[in-house]
């Protein structure tokens, strides 16, 4: 295709507030990105900025109050549930959590067979599809037959993985997918997830919290502060040499192994800040 994959375009999204007659509270502000085909949109903010709300929204789990969401040529923020569905197969998310997005009580086979049973597949033809998955993962062997207590959290975070390309999806929703890893975990999914990506042309929509972690996976970047985009660019240039003040202070904050260096970042930081 010639034009984007997914285009969010002016998306507001608002949750009811306690309290009489309250307004709803809105938590994205005419939010709009593009992500190319076979392309990785990094999306970075703290904590509360509507980093996780705007991915929920792509995936229709919130609903938008405004503005549209196209993906691969239809409008689908306002599908009914069971067209919805039949996106699924196209649409696929990586939650945070490797340990609370599997299910303990079914084998990895089991949890990987499922949709593809479930969307019409033969038990034989998924079978085989997993074993491939599982070694493209690098989970060979018997993995199949294990269940998921039996795994590290790298290794859980890699069935996760392989559980959203089981439908061979053209976008996957990577929902801070390391953040619960430790660094040497962290870097060895964010390579299998960059040789995925070479491999089969998916698109990433990244959303992370680290700087530095989007800069080594995103080829663009877009930079959320309260439920509004502040910046957007090449990933290289808004992570390295950021314009906005926000996305400034953002790099700042990250801890560098010298401690002169990172008392002049913090000092830094407080200027900005001030």
């Amino acid at each position: 295709m010639s034009g984007p994959l997914l285009t969010v375009d002016g998306i507001g999204v608002s949750f009811p507030r306690k309290g009489f007659r309250k307004p709803p509270a809105e938590v994205l502000h005419d939010v709009s990105v593009e992500i190319a085909p076979g392309e990785c949109l990094g999306l970075v903010g703290e904590s509360g900025s509507g980093k996780s709300t705007l991915g929920r929204a792509i995936l229709g789990l919130v609903r938008v109050t405004r503005g549209t969401i196209t993906f691969d040529g239809q409008v689908i923020s306002a599908l009914a549930p069971k067209r919805r569905r039949a996106l699924s197969s196209q649409l696929q998310v990586v939650f945070q959590d490797p340990y609370s997005s599997l299910n303990p009580a079914m084998t990895i086979e089991d949890i990987l067979t499922e949709p593809l049973t479930a969307a019409g597949t033969g038990r034989r033809e998924a079978r085989a599809r997993v074993a491939g998955l599982l070694d493209s993962v690098g989970l060979s062997g018997g993995a199949g037959e294990r269940l998921p207590r039996e795994f590290s959290g790298g290794q859980r975070q890699r069935i996760a993985i392989a559980r959203a390309l089981a439908m061979s999806p053209k976008l996957v929703v990577c929902d801070e997918p390391v953040s619960a890893l430790d660094l040497s975990t962290q870097a060895r999914v964010l390579e299998l997830l960059i040789d995925i990506q070479e491999r089969t042309g998916v698109s990433y929509l990244f959303i992370s919290h680290d700087l530095a972690v989007v800069r080594h996976i995103s080829h663009r970047v877009a930079v959320l502060y309260r439920g509004e985009i502040v910046e957007t660019g090449q990933g290289d240039e808004v992570t390295t040499e950021p314009a906005h003040p926000y996305t400034k202070r953002l790099l700042l904050a990250a801890p560098v192994p010298d401690p002169v260096a990172q008392a002049e970042r913090r000092a830094a930081r407080r200027a900005l800040v001030a």
